[in-house]
């Protein structure tokens, strides 16, 4: 199979594309952003190869018409120009018309011989992300400009090669994908009914029915706390930080904080380390992200991925919560709703940008524990979501290791397509 070399940018040239940054910041200010209009990809909104639209921010229809040269078209690809310049995101016909932001750049190839889904997956070798790496400029903070990404040198077979490399290596993706949509709706199944009991108070009433009224209708609330329930400290209904003993062995499962996916209970991959300093947890408890920015992009983890009896550790970055008077899956759901966090991010002490939570904040705070029969009819629906929420991360752990074993030998001829 012959395979032709090129720079990015001579191909993009040849093919009537370009490479492009977002607006300056001139064109772009702070006061231009809304809660509706045209979503803004930001470098924050990109995750796994997608646009995150979790916490995306929008502009005006007609401030978008105005940077219209920055506005998205289908199989184009974006990545962060500062920061975490390896990461990229393939544009889909669901977010045409979105506009690239200040920190990314997008690349277009136009007509020629270089299709973006190949590219796509050329970018993910180890090798390519090097050498971004190794020509970014900047120490503190890797910084990327159109140049460096132009010179990038691409190799690549012919087009129907191309075409069926793209799609053996998309087909992982769009399972892997398809199970991320289900983690999502299992968590927000959860969710959306812990808020429903525990929040708005729509809860099942266990006592008698009287003249056919709901239950909530029939339970009587006195301060806000329905009859039954109690309003306790929050170190009273849940562990901050509890003491845990690691075992003997050198090694230990160790989570930091990027190993916490923004807006999902899902840890990402982990990997056992020597050290025994840094917060200590076990299956079942809840990592909360006490630093800024994590704390307000949602990074709270659901522990579940080590053997019984094992214990892992981390960085002091996170907060350990542990069930006490409630059960692991209120927790969760609880460290996710915004009273909480809004309480978290306002006890938030330290230097700007180096802000953390306190754990001694949460003594102020107030659970209301609810009767341990309505906990078990919660436990009763949340767990199994949780279960096949572990299942479908672990599945595609798998479906991940399956391509990265793959795309390498595909991008080097080594397998023929």
């Amino acid at each position: 199979m012959k395979w032709s070399e090129a720079t990015l940018g001579e191909i993009a040239e040849r093919g009537g594309g370009f490479i492009q940054t977002g607006p300056f910041g001139s064109q772009l200010h702070q006061a231009d952003y809304q809660s509706e209009g045209v979503p803004v990809v930001m470098p924050k909104d990109i995750a796994e190869g997608r646009v995150s639209t979790e916490s995306v921010a929008r502009i005006g229809e007609e401030k978008a018409n105005r940077l219209a040269r920055h506005k998205l078209k289908p199989r184009t690809i974006v990545l962060p120009r500062r920061g975490e310049i390896t990461k990229r995101a393939f544009i889909g016909e669901e977010q045409e018309g979105w506009l690239c932001g200040t920190g990314c750049l997008k690349i277009e190839l136009g007509e020629g011989d270089l299709l973006p889904e190949f590219l796509y997956y050329f970018m993910e070798q180890g090798h390519v992300v090097r050498w971004l790496e190794q020509h970014a400029v900047g120490t503190t903070m890797l910084n990327l400009n159109t140049q460096i990404v132009a010179d990038l040198p691409v190799r690549y077979p012919s087009t129907q090669a191309q075409q069926e490399i793209a799609s053996i290596l998309s087909a992982y993706d769009d399972l892997i994908e398809n199970n991320r949509r289900r983690i999502a709706l299992l968590e927000g199944a959860a969710r959306l009914l812990y808020e429903e009991w525990f929040v708005r108070f729509k809860f099942p009433c266990f006592a008698k029915a009287t003249q056919g009224k709901p239950g909530r209708e029939r339970t009587r609330i006195v301060n806000g706390v329905p009859e039954g329930w109690e309003r306790v400290p929050m170190p009273d209904a849940i562990h901050i930080n509890p003491l845990t003993r690691l075992s003997d062995e050198e090694d230990h499962w160790y989570v930091e904080m990027a190993d916490l996916a923004t807006n999902s209970m899902v840890i990402q991959d982990m990997v056992k380390r020597d050290g025994r300093s840094g917060s200590k947890f076990t299956n079942g408890d809840t990592l909360l992200a006490r630093i800024t920015p994590c704390l307000e992009n949602g990074k709270t983890g659901y522990v579940d991925f080590m053997a019984e009896g094992e214990v892992g550790r981390g960085s002091t970055e996170f907060i350990v919560l542990r069930a006490r008077r409630v059960t692991p899956e209120f927790v969760y759901c609880f460290a996710r709703t915004y009273a909480f966090r809004e309480h978290a991010i306002k006890s938030m002490v330290g230097a700007s940008g180096r802000q953390r939570v306190q754990e001694r904040c949460f003594d102020e705070f107030r659970v209301l524990v609810p009767p341990a029969t309505l906990m078990t009819l919660f436990a009763d629906f949340a767990a199994p979501c949780f279960r096949q929420i572990k299942t479908l991360h672990s599945q595609n752990q798998k479906l991940r290791a399956a391509r990265d074993l793959l795309l390498p030998r595909l991008m080097s001829g080594e397998i023929a397509v």
